[in-house]
């Protein structure tokens, strides 16, 4: 094998060799942000064995690319691209730099290998896949960055604007004074009237909580969340499989999904939910034959899942703590809110006992 590599020309070995650096960087750089930034031990793994493997794929050539190495008089080097320039806005165009450096240096060595002289030495088809692998494993990593962001509103109160506890009232007052008491996230949820109907309102309170840098998650209804760029989704057991959700929706968004029992939030898990909604915790009049599961429930799932988990189904200002007690990152309420004449002081009240908890 090294026989073969001594007759590689010094120009293609510099090319491959500035090539298989720039890939590794930008590995490096995206195994980083899985590891560190996300957490996620699955992503970090599959970029390190990219990484090793593009190592193994051009052991042979080691030595020669070291001996050949100019950076001194290399012209490249002091070329700025206008990306470098101008300078990168956030995390996500990061990994969107680092992850397409890599897949055109694997692209560049992929052609070179396909060269006669070079082929014995460089298997085409090994960068071919390789290249393939990054461009979904980009993707996931985009996602998961850039639903992280809207995830950091998903602590403290989730408020369910249900339109019918709302019986007739204006929903885009109710959901400013929502807003306005500090409530980050609200569920549009209307199960009786058409979507039709739905929309208009929809579209309203998506600006109002663009306003206030808030997240509006649309309850089951795939296609009214992306008529009206919702910021989520959320679905029960009874909706298409969280997994087709997922894949019709942006991959910006999240989706949240309501369990009972301890498998389906392993599965919920499992299939991409980015939170989990558990209940009834406490009885409820706001759903018809909610089946209660209580305290312990909540943290039983609490110990095998470590998704978000938001906590829903008779919580007032009585019974909360009681559940922040027991692992939920957030509460959901209707009536607590809803059913009272102050709304923004019934608000400020439950986040007050939240935050004292």
């Amino acid at each position: 094998m090294l026989l073969f590599s001594m007759e590689m020309p010094v120009q293609e070995l510099r090319i491959v060799d500035a090539n298989l650096n720039r890939a590794s960087e930008g590995l490096r750089f995206l195994e980083n942000v899985a590891r560190f930034a996300i957490g996620d031990s699955l992503l970090c793994q599959q970029f390190k064995n990219m990484r090793h493997g593009l190592a193994e794929e051009t052991k042979s050539l080691g030595i020669n690319l070291l001996s050949h190495r100019d950076a001194g008089r290399d012209v490249g080097a002091r070329i700025k691209s206008t990306c470098q320039q101008q300078g990168h806005r956030d995390l996500s165009s990061l990994i969107t730099a680092n992850a397409k450096r890599t897949e055109e240096s694997l692209r560049t060595i992929e052609e070179l290998a396909k060269l006669p002289h070079i082929s014995p030495m460089l298997n085409s088809t090994k960068f071919e896949q390789l290249r393939f692998t990054l461009y979904t494993l980009e993707q996931q990593l985009t996602s998961r960055i850039l639903r992280q962001d809207k995830m950091g509103h998903l602590s403290g109160l989730y408020v369910i604007l249900d339109r019918q506890i709302l019986a007739g009232r204006n929903e885009l007052e109710i959901a400013r004074q929502v807003i306005q008491s500090g409530v980050k996230v609200i569920q549009l949820r209307d199960k009786q009237n058409s979507k039709a109907e739905l929309l208009p309102i929809a579209q309203k309170v998506k600006d109002l909580c663009v306003k206030f840098n808030a997240l509006l998650i649309i309850n089951d209804y795939l296609d009214l969340a992306l008529a009206i760029d919702a910021d989520g989704l959320h679905i029960g057991q009874r909706e298409l499989p969280l997994p087709i959700m997922r894949r019709e929706l942006p991959i910006d968004k999240i989706i949240g999904c309501s369990v009972n029992t301890i498998s389906q939030a392993t599965k919920a898990q499992e299939e991409g939910a980015d939170y989990i909604s558990v209940g009834s915790i406490f009885p409820t009049g706001t759903k018809e034959n909610a089946i209660v599961v209580g305290i312990d429930r909540l943290k039983q799932i609490r110990q095998v899942v470590p998704s978000p988990l938001v906590a829903i189904g008779g919580i007032n200002e009585n019974n909360i703590n009681q559940v922040t007690d027991a692992g939920a990152n957030s509460v959901a309420v209707i009536s607590a809110i809803l059913a009272k004449e102050d709304i923004k002081g019934a608000a400020k009240k439950l986040m007050a006992k939240m935050e004292m908890g």
